[in-house]
């Protein structure tokens, strides 16, 4: 392809509205332009690594045994209503919703569990038909309320989803493992540095799930990991260990002490210097919704220790858990924030629950539900009744980790993959079932398999940039090489960049060649490194010494290289391009 043929338009600056540098550099780049807020039309250029990127899933899933099939993305209602969660997305107001003709409703897909639920019931009857693994690469939707960054939280994106059906948990976690490896596969073959961590399932559901995050400071997502073992985790979901504290001593006699005005564990601190936050109880209060009720919550904290809210929600199976304004604060404890705790609660409604970090301690402080005051040496079990204990807390760096001795490290991540456990959520709900070897009905054993196949281009571009623009993985870079004819007007310049472009696409390398007339060599030097390109050829002032210059765009390096050679030495370049690399893997 020549440039002078080709449709890309580059910007000298990024729009205003662009917050991240994946957004900047694809308008800039001319890779995508903005139709609409979150809504983008992807380029020839951005199109060529989106085709890289799906040949790639492509290769993989069908290496897996996966079938590849379309499924609808204007879905009927009914569906989602048959598994429940047509409300819940549609109270979210995420879910794209239509209605036909004769006043039928539907929706534009966010997801596809319903869609392929309903045709595996339909042509699978017998466990002589499983397993089944499909999947299908097509754009969704999701009304965002706030779309942002550019291709990272649109309200169309394309996603490859597959979906597993067996028929026991034993076929789903052989399923899993298969789809986790080719997962595995997949990014390091896009050229990423990424994590594959344990995660919270969120809407989705099920018993189990594993986020596929590509590393990068700009990613939304907190991870720990413990790079001794390959324990990684997303931080809501994230186990770590505590240390209890040292010295605390066989339990004292509770006593109650002035605190005017010390509402804060740090205020607490600073009043008690001999008492460390450790050896402090917090108690916080949320307003817990559930289906069919609400109820008011007083969650037990170490007082270094911070409450993990998904943690909470899912421990206690609610639909959502808030923080309690203050004025359910002073209607719960009947005093003022600050002052909460487990001693004389005045609500005998009020539910508590505690971290595990809270179980060992003796002799800590926490708050007495009247203003001003706090309780020294207080022990559960004596002085108020033991609560519940669980995983509540919200992991952080230096934590140790749940599988050895090492502490953890933290790593921001963009979500890129997510691989589920769904069991039998969907297949239950829809009456979705087969024959056993028995003759008995019973519902498919699910799976759930999603890659976001823009976002891992703009993920790609978070990842690897720097201040002159992309710098793109050679696998999916739109092309590969460039070769750049510095003196359009130079006929001996001009054969020269026509051989080794002939040469170059001989030996299978993508190329593309700038022979635009109207642009100096210094625009299109700026333009290969905005675009991206892996490696750039130079055909410029020692073509009469019959060299050309190759730069390999990642770190700068440039050599010169006889003409004859140069087709050759990019491609030996590109071939020493490393893969990708699953990070803290053991």
């Amino acid at each position: 392809m020549r440039l002078s043929k080709c449709l890309l338009q580059t910007l000298r600056d990024a729009p205003s509205d662009a917050e991240v540098p994946s957004h900047k550099l694809m308008v800039r780049a001319g890779l995508i332009h903005k139709a609409a807020a979150g809504v983008y039309t992807y380029g020839p250029f951005l199109w060529r690594t989106l085709v890289k990127i799906s040949t790639i899933v492509r290769d993989e899933m069908d290496r897996a045994g996966a079938q590849e099939l379309l499924l609808p993305q204007l879905q009927p209602q009914e569906i989602w209503a048959r598994s429940g969660r047509l409300q819940t997305y549609l109270d979210a107001g995420i879910m794209f919703t239509v209605k036909d003709r004769k006043g039928g409703d539907f929706c534009l897909g966010p997801t596809a569990e319903e869609a392929i639920t309903d045709f595996v019931a339909t042509n699978v009857r017998s466990y002589k038909q499983l397993p089944q693994t499909l999947y299908q690469s097509q754009t969704k939707f999701r009304d965002e309320f706030r779309p942002r960054f550019g291709l990272m939280r649109g309200r169309e994106f394309i996603m490859k989803d597959a979906y597993s059906f067996d028929a026991d948990d034993a076929g789903l976690d052989a399923s899993y493992r298969a789809m986790r490896a080719a997962y595995v596969r997949i990014f390091e073959r896009c050229g990423l540095e990424f994590l594959a961590v344990q995660a919270d399932s969120g809407d989705i559901g099920g018993s189990g799930s594993e986020e596929f995050m590509v590393t990068a400071s700009t990613g939304e997502d907190l991870i720990v990991y413990d790079d001794t073992t390959g324990y990684a985790a997303n931080v809501e979901k994230a186990e770590t260990r505590v240390e209890a504290p040292s010295h605390m001593g066989d339990p004292l006699p509770m006593h109650v002490e002035p605190t005017p005005g010390d509402k804060s564990v740090e205020d607490l601190c600073r009043r008690f210097p001999r008492l460390s936050a450790a050896r402090m109880v917090k108690t916080i209060l949320y307003r817990v919704v559930h289906r069919d009720r609400e109820e008011d919550v007083a969650v037990l904290m170490r007082g270094d220790q911070d409450v993990n809210e998904v943690k909470l929600k899912n421990h206690l199976g609610a639909a959502s858990v808030e923080l309690a304004d203050e004025a359910r604060v002073r209607r719960v404890t009947g005093c003022e924030p600050g002052y909460a705790g487990p001693l004389e609660v005045k609500d005998g409604k009020l539910r508590f629950v505690a971290d595990t970090s809270v179980e060992p301690l003796r002799n800590f402080l926490c708050g007495v539900n009247r203003p001003d005051v706090h309780a020294l040496d207080v022990n559960h079990g004596r002085d108020f009744p033991t609560p519940p204990f669980a995983d509540l807390r919200r992991a952080r760096e230096g934590d140790l980790s749940p599988r050895s001795e090492a502490r953890l490290k933290t790593a921001r991540g963009i979500e890129v993959g997510h691989v589920f456990k769904l069991g039998t959520k969907y297949s239950a709900a829809m009456d979705a079932c087969f024959l056993d070897r028995d003759g008995k009905k019973k519902p498919f054993v699910m799976g759930c398999y999603g890659i976001g196949v823009s976002r891992i281009a703009a993920a790609a571009i978070e990842q690897n940039h720097d201040d002159k623009g992309i710098v793109w993985p050679r696998a999916i870079a739109p092309y590969q090489a460039v070769v750049v004819l510095a003196r359009g007007n130079d006929p001996v310049a001009a054969d020269a960049a026509g051989r080794i472009y002939d040469a170059l696409h001989a030996s299978g390398v993508d190329t593309v060649l700038d022979d635009r007339e109207d642009q100096s060599a210094g625009v299109k030097f700026k333009d290969a490194e905005l675009v991206g390109y892996p490696v750039r050829v130079t055909i410029g002032k020692h073509v009469a010494e019959g060299k050309v210059e190759v730069t390999v765009r990642r770190t700068g390096g440039t050599e010169l290289v006889p003409l004859t050679e140069a087709a050759a030495r990019v491609k030996a370049l590109l071939d020493a391009m490393p893969s990708g690399r699953h990070v803290g893997r053991s």
